[in-house]
C-alpha cells in the first residue's frame, strides 16, 4: 500500500436495515473518537497526514465507504439523511456514545445531517468544501462551478439513466488513469491552487481514495448525486444545534464559494473560515486545524 494512505483496521459494521458497511480505523485506539465522511466519488480511505495527526492528538479516527462505494452495500434511493443512521451504527459497534464528525466535498451535507439529527450524539461537525442545498434560497447552485461538474449535475437533474449514461464512461476514465495522470481526468475542476498541490503523496492519496470507492461500480456515485439535487435532503440545516464550522476556498471550482458563503449563513451559530487563497483540494492539506477545533468543541 501507498505511504500516502494510512495503515488502518477495516472492519465491517451491519446497519439496522442488515446493510454491510466498511470502515477504517487509524490514529490512537484509546483516543476521542471522530468521524469522516468522505468525497463524492471517493472512499474510507484515510490520509497518512490525517492519522498522524489523529494519533498526535489523542484521536481515534474512523471513516467508512459510503453505501454503495468501495465495500459498503448499496441503498438504493437513499436521501442525504440516510447517512444519520448510518453513521450512529458505526459508532455503536464502536462501542462509543458521543462523537466528533467532519466531512468535505460530498461528505458536507452528510456531516451536516450528522448534526441536525444526532445532536445528542455528536459534539461537534466541520463542513469543508461541503455542497449547499440545490434549492437553496438565493443561491445559482451552478455559478462557478468546472466544466464536468456541470455536466454531470445536469445528467443527474435529467434522471437516473441520464446519469448512468454519463457516470460510465466517467468511472472508466478516472479507473483508467494514474497518481500521474489524475489531474488530466479531473482538468476541468483544478484552479491552479488545486493543480499546484495535486503531486506526490497527495495524488497518490487522491488517486487511491477515489478509485477504492469506484472499483465495484458507480452506484454509490449516483446515489450520492441523486440525492444532492433531488431537492429533499430529509432534514433542516435550521434544526442544527451543535457547534459546526464551516470551511470553504474562494478558488473552488468542484464546490463553487458561493456554497460555503450560503451555509455559513444559514447554518445556526457556524464558526466560519472563508479562505482567499484555497481551492477544494487545498483544503485537506492540513487537516490538524479541523481536529484541533473539533477537540476544542466539548
Amino acid at each position: 500500500m501507498s505511504g500516502a494512505i494510512a495503515p488502518a483496521r477495516e472492519f465491517d459494521v451491519t446497519t439496522a436495515d442488515g446493510r454491510t458497511l466498511r470502515a477504517y480505523e487509524a490514529g490512537d485506539p484509546s483516543g476521542q473518537l471522530v468521524i469522516v465522511h468522505h468525497g463524492t466519488p471517493c472512499s474510507g480511505l484515510l490520509a497518512a497526514p490525517w492519522a498522524e495527526d489523529a494519533a498526535e492528538r489523542g484521536i481515534r479516527l474512523v471513516s467508512f465507504d459510503r453505501a454503495g462505494y468501495g465495500g459498503s452495500q448499496r441503498h438504493a434511493g437513499r436521501r442525504v439523511a440516510d447517512v444519520a443512521a448510518d453513521t450512529a451504527a458505526l459508532a455503536d459497534a464502536l462501542g462509543v456514545e458521543r462523537f466528533r464528525s467532519w466531512g468535505v466535498s460530498g461528505g458536507g451535507p452528510h456531516v451536516l445531517a450528522c448534526a441536525a439529527l444526532l445532536p445528542e450524539r455528536v459534539i461537534a461537525a466541520a463542513c469543508l468544501a461541503g455542497v449547499a442545498p440545490y434549492d437553496a434560497d438565493g443561491l445559482d447552485w451552478y455559478q462557478g462551478m468546472g466544466q464536468d461538474n456541470l455536466e454531470e449535475f445536469a445528467a443527474a437533474r435529467a434522471g437516473e439513466q441520464s446519469l448512468r449514461d454519463y457516470l460510465g464512461p466517467q468511472r472508466d476514465g478516472l479507473l483508467g488513469s494514474t497518481p500521474q495522470t489524475i489531474n488530466q481526468a479531473m482538468e476541468s475542476l483544478l484552479p491552479p491552487v488545486d493543480l499546484a498541490a495535486l503531486t506526490g503523496e497527495r495524488a497518490e492519496f487522491l488517486y487511491a481514495w477515489m478509485a477504492s470507492g469506484l472499483r465495484p461500480g458507480y452506484e454509490g456515485w449516483l446515489d450520492d448525486d441523486r440525492a444532492f439535487v433531488a431537492g429533499d435532503w430529509g432534514f433542516d440545516l435550521a434544526e442544527i444545534r451543535v457547534p459546526v464550522r464551516v470551511v470553504q476556498g474562494e478558488h473552488d471550482l468542484m464546490v463553487p464559494f458561493a456554497h460555503g458563503q450560503w451555509l455559513a449563513t444559514h447554518v445556526p451559530g457556524a464558526d466560519v473560515v472563508l479562505s482567499a487563497t484555497d481551492g477544494h483540494l487545498t483544503l485537506l492539506a492540513d487537516i490538524s486545524r479541523t481536529h484541533g477545533w473539533l477537540l476544542d468543541q466539548r
